[in-house]
């Protein structure tokens, strides 16, 4: 493979080991990697409670997972068990991304998710060390000494090699760093197996490329590209270029977004069969939607309903969920929003055992002036809208439970319990 042409930097994905168990360690003043720690959530969605993150100890003494649940912890008295704080972590992410800044500007630091960045040092490594590997360490000790955890990272002529030697290699070396190039990439990647290990590469992928005699990089990489793309769309594609180590990726390239929504759905804490038990949460969906609809300004002419089956229900069932949309006159006010949700509900939903529920509103529109409905009292109208904006105002100064409606108390409400989750765990306001 002739690499001449492809485009060549100084890339590195940084990842923060075992991040939420680290960030307990800390806190209590314990080795992130000597501890044996999990973070357990133990919210009644959960069955009984779920890690959510394990210390490199713990999972190498007790076999955890972070799909374990608390059931099939082990007794052991050195083994802590902590609630997660989601802000807590949030907090930490954004102080651990301060520090990346100091070594790329912002245009060129791409946080991946909650524990892991993108940095494009392409133009600035030089200023920190003689070779990526010593910036990398230099990176790793800044880190390890103002927030006592401890960071792996691959470093990458792009950013797909970068991830593929953070995943395959510095996880597995001793100074927590790995390094791949055009040179190395197909030595040390194409023998790996089984083919799942890849970034990118799911069980269910790896079981469409073994129907074609594949089972690792290499041999996807001397496969015929349109033959993959015939058997796997334009993911095969993608593929292909993987197994070269090709990125063309412009990372600092600004996409726009078409027709964003927003949307909130949650996991409810039993099977809902009861109607008014449905239309509870359904309501507070609607109007905790609703109030991220007016924070940005923003305004939605259609409406979407999802409510997923339970196991019980989906297994008696041709069916697993309902889901179905309508237009509507374009608003951002709670009861038209809340009556257009329902409309949905009472027309689709024929007594099955509910165990998620999903709202989102699209086809959003700017809300600098409001649209009066023709056919109703204007007064009222935009009476109504002050209301709402009151009510979003008093949220945001003191909180999601600061005022909230009488329904919220009924049964099957969860609103109240919700309100202090960040990611469907303890930590934060649903309303922001």
């Amino acid at each position: 493979m002739d690499y001449s042409n492809e485009p060549k930097g100084v890339f590195m994905v940084i990842d923060n080991k075992s991040f939420y168990a680290s960030v307990e360690c800390v806190q209590l003043g314990l080795n992130p990697l000597t501890a044996s720690l999990v973070v357990m959530s133990d919210q009644d969605n959960t069955n009984g409670g779920l890690i959510l993150a394990s210390s490199p100890t713990a999972k190498k003494r007790f076999h955890i997972t972070n799909v374990t649940r608390k059931r099939d912890l082990p007794w052991d008295d050195s083994l802590i068990v902590v609630p997660p704080r989601m802000n807590l972590y949030i907090q930490k992410n954004l102080a651990i991304n301060k520090i990346f800044h100091e070594f790329a500007d912002e245009e060129h630091c791409f946080p991946y998710s909650i524990d892991e960045t993108i940095l494009d040092l392409t133009h600035t490594w030089q200023l920190f060390g003689d070779s990526p590997a010593q910036v990398a360490r230099k990176i790793q000790k800044t880190v390890r000494q103002r927030l006592g955890l401890y960071t792996t990272v691959g470093i990458g002529d792009n950013p797909v090699q970068a991830k593929l030697a953070l995943d395959l290699f510095a996880k597995h070396n001793k100074d927590l760093v790995g390094q791949l190039s055009y040179d190395t990439f197909t030595n040390n990647v194409w023998p790996i197996e089984p083919i799942d290990k890849i970034w990118s590469i799911g069980k269910h992928t790896a079981e469409n490329l073994a129907k074609l005699g594949i089972h690792n990089l290499g041999e996807l990489a001397r496969t015929d590209p349109y033959q993959l793309k015939a058997h796997l769309g334009v993911m095969g594609y993608q593929l292909f270029a993987i197994a070269w180590g090709i990125d063309r990726a412009q990372l600092d390239q600004k996409v726009p977004i078409k027709d964003k929504g927003l949307s909130n759905s949650q996991v409810l804490p039993r099977d809902y069969k009861d109607q008014h038990e449905l239309e509870v949460v359904i309501t507070e969906i609607a109007e905790q939607v609703a109030s991220r609809l007016r924070h940005r300004k923003k305004q939605t002419s259609c409406v979407h309903l999802y409510l997923g089956f339970s196991y019980a229900e989906s297994e008696g069932s041709n069916r697993t969920s309902i889901s179905h949309e309508q237009k509507i006159t374009t608003t951002s006010d709670n009861r038209e929003l809340v009556g257009a949700v329902m409309d949905l509900f009472h027309k689709y939903w024929h007594g099955e055992r509910i165990r998620n529920v999903g709202i989102s509103y699209t086809r959003l529109s700017s809300s600098n002036a409001q649209q009066l409905d023709i056919f109703a009292d204007p007064e009222v109208q935009i009476k109504k809208s002050k209301v709402d904006k009151v009510a979003d105002e008093i949220r945001d100064k003191f909180g999601a439970t600061a005022i909230f409606k009488g329904h919220s108390l009924e049964k099957g409400g969860t609103m109240l319990k919700r309100s202090g989750l960040v990611g469907g765990h303890n930590g934060g306001n649903a309303y922001d």
